[in-house]
Parts: C-alpha cells; structure tokens; sequence
C-alpha cells in the first residue's frame, strides 16, 4: 500500500512539472513571437506535442491552413510507406513467344543519383528474346497541377513518367578549360546546340517545345554539371534504354490478347528512395513514388489515384482535411494544418519508429537540406523543410536537453524578411523548447 502511494505520489510530482514546464515554455514562446519582426507582417503557425504525455504544449495557428511546399513530402512518404512494401517494383513483364514485353511502374531509379541498376540490368543482360515496351495505362499530364510553367529547365521539374531513365534529365558537364559540355546520355549529342547569346551566361536551356539544348560557347574557367529535364514518351524511353543495354527495345501499342504481365522485376529497397526524398528533399523521386502507389493499387498510373486512396483509407483520421495535389510540393495548390502535419507524423513513427525515422530525416547541422541550418554540438532537429518563394516550413522531430522527443510543425506564409532571417528567428524558438522543456 506504501509503495502504491509513492508511485501515484511520483506521478502527480510528473505532472505538476510538466504542466509547470509548458507554461514556462509557452510564455517564452509567445514573449518571442511578440517581439520578433521576422513573424510580424507573414502568416505563422507552430504546433509542438509531447507524444510521451499526449499533450500539445505549444499552438500558434494550429488550426489554420499554409502552404506546406516540401512538406508535402512527409504525406508521399507515409502513402508509399503503407502501400509499396518493402522493395520497389521496376517493371511487369511477361514471355511471349520469341518476345519479352515489359512495362513500365514508374520507378524512378533507373540510372540516377547512384541507385541499384543491379536486378533490371541482370534481367535485360540475360535474356535473348526480342524486347518490347509496352504502352503504358500513364494517365498523368508530365507536370503536376499548378506547377510553374516557366520551371521546365530546372531539374528539380523534371517531368513524370512510366519509365523513367536517367532521372529524366540530361546531365551537361564543362571542364575547366572546355567551351563546350560532356553530354550524357550521349543520344542527345545531336540535339545540342551552341549560339552566342550572352544572356544564356553559364547556362544550358532547353527548348521549352523540343528536345533542343542551347549554350553559349566560351572557355570555361572551372568545373560545372547542370542537368535539364528532357520531354519524355515512350519512343524516347526505349532509345535511352536500348543505347544503355545495346539491345533493341521496340514499342508495342497493344497487350496480345489473354497475356498477363504476371512477372514483377524489383531494383531498389523503398528505404533507399525514400531516404534520399527526405534528406535532399528530391522532387523526382516523391512524384514518382506517387504513381508507383497507384499503379500496384489500379494497374494506372496517375497521383490522383494514391492521393485519394491516402485520404480516404489512411489520413481519414487527421484533425483536418488535407488538400493534396501532388507528391513533391512544387504546386501552391497544396494546403495543410500544422496540426495535420504533427497528426502525420504521429502516426509515422507509429508506424515505423522514432529511431527509423530520424535515419531517414534530414539532420540539422549535419545532413540533407537542413546540413548548414540548426548546428548544435549534438543533434536536436531531425526533420523536413519546405520552401516556396515566401513559404517556409519545418516539420519533424526535435530532442530537448531533457532527453525527451517532441514532434513539431513550424509553418510560415507570405513572409517578406530574407530567408535567412526567418530561419534564424526559427532557430531562436526552437532552441528555447529544446533548452526549457
């Protein structure tokens, strides 16, 4: 019986200096947010939750809609998560006859950024039959809805596809001393162009209707790469990865009829795309990873399917609707709570685990997006950034002095300070729930 009543007494002793403790927090919190001209004239919203207690102990704007940008992210990666298991499908295909038909799933690994060629390459190299891609159900436009139209040459744009290659993107490179660009894939060698502009400056621009690259040539005084996103189909597929296997691939419109793509070929563990979507916040990737989720869940490819699937079956249980578009964020049409976020990653680490996910978030001080932001002698903000011109948010975990884990979701909109202000007056409230809880 004594002992029964130190325990209770033990955890009113808890109790009372949590409470004591998100009161300090939340007056320090406020007294910042007041007297910073960083969070005057913008929109901010800014949930912390304690997952050990179950207690919000801070909210500003909780309930109140922002621009998530790459936050939007964090939503791709828990519907792959519940949805593709734990490898990555790279094609379908079936034998028939002296042919091999295979199509595409949308797996972005295919040659890019240093991923597994290993299990596709094997099973081209191996086989002696004639090699067809089949006509995929891509039932996508190339860009999402709302993206900038005028962002077509950067590579964070790189348009969406079946069968990507080479992360849909030529990659030009300039020596120092060299006026004119290495180019791979090399196919592509015929279709660049040089004229002298010098409004192109350092840079290579595609035309916005055609494969057709232009630069300006002169001397290089140092080392450069640029990658440009290439217009995609399916003819263009298949010569990219012909010239890579040095075997033909040929086109078919049609499936033969009572044939079954009833053979799946898988590259990658999910962990490796997604940690490489979280920490370098890829836009490729996470729009990728949307249409692989819909092609295992209707055999069709397209965002809206896993997006809608998500919102119904998975998120149904989020404090607020989401209004979702797309898998990156690159679209201004997406809007969510910072409530929903934290929401989310609940149920992320629910799923998953709180050590699994910081492996996978970028670090602050240390790693991904957030490698020169947060810097610490030890680690406190394990989490995904966003940023829109104007828009800037933070959603992830954050370690206090204490030793506790706290989710969080710093959301800020239609700011006009420099970036770097608004991220330093951040850091300054973040650092004072690290310190103080």
């Amino acid at each position: 019986m004594k002992n029964t009543s130190l325990f209770i007494l033990f955890l009113i002793t808890i109790a009372i200096t949590s409470c004591a403790s998100s009161k300090k927090v939340t007056k320090n919190l406020e007294a910042i947010f007041e007297s910073s001209p960083e969070f005057k004239q913008g929109f901010t919203g800014l949930v912390i939750y304690n997952p050990e207690t179950k207690e919000t102990i801070f909210n500003k704007n909780e309930d109140k809609y922002f621009t998530p940008a790459s936050n939007t992210k964090l939503f791709t990666f828990y519907t792959a998560l519940k949805i593709l298991g734990d490898s990555i499908p790279a094609a379908k295909c079936a034998m028939y006859g002296d042919s091999l038909i295979f199509k595409g799933t949308g797996d972005p690994s295919l040659f890019y950024d240093n991923l597994s060629n290993e299990n596709i390459l094997r099973f081209f190299a191996k086989t002696d039959k004639k090699l067809f891609l089949l006509k995929s159900n891509f039932k996508e436009e190339h860009f999402g809805p709302g993206w900038a139209w005028d962002d077509f040459n950067g590579s964070y744009s790189a348009e969406r596809n079946a069968f990507p290659i080479y992360g849909n993107t030529v990659e030009f490179e300039f020596k120092e001393g060299q006026n004119s660009p290495n180019i791979h894939p090399d196919i592509f060698v015929d279709s660049v162009y040089s004229e002298k502009n010098k409004e192109l400056g350092k840079n290579i621009y595609r035309n916005e209707k055609s494969n057709k690259f232009q630069f300006e040539k002169y001397k290089r005084s140092k080392k450069s790469t640029q990658n440009v996103p290439f217009i995609t189909s399916e003819i263009t597929s298949a010569k990219l990865l012909s010239d890579t296997i040095r075997k033909e691939v040929m086109i078919l419109k049609k499936l033969p009829e009572n044939l079954q793509l009833d053979k799946i070929i898988y590259s990658n563990k999910a962990d490796s795309l997604y940690k490489k979507m979280l920490q370098k916040s890829d836009n490729f990737i996470a729009e990728q990873l949307l249409l692989l989720s819909a092609d295992k869940l209707s055999d069709t490819l397209k965002t809206s399917i896993a997006i809608n699937y998500a919102q119904k079956s998975l998120l149904n249980d989020l404090p607020d609707k989401v209004n979702w578009h797309d898998g990156s964020g690159l679209t201004r049409y997406n809007l969510f709570t910072p409530r929903s976020i934290v929401a989310l990653i609940s149920k992320i680490t629910a799923e998953i685990g709180d050590k699994k996910f910081k492996l996978l978030l970028p670090v602050g001080g240390e790693s991904g997006t957030l490698k020169n932001s947060y810097k610490a002698n030890k680690p406190y903000i394990y989490a995904k950034s966003g940023s829109l011109r104007n828009n800037h948010s933070l959603s992830g975990l954050l370690i206090t002095r204490s030793g506790k884990t706290l989710y969080f979701s710093f959301m800020n909109s239609n700011y006009i300070v420099p970036y770097s202000q608004l991220t330093k007056a951040m850091e300054k409230i973040l650092k004072t729930v690290r310190d103080h809880y």
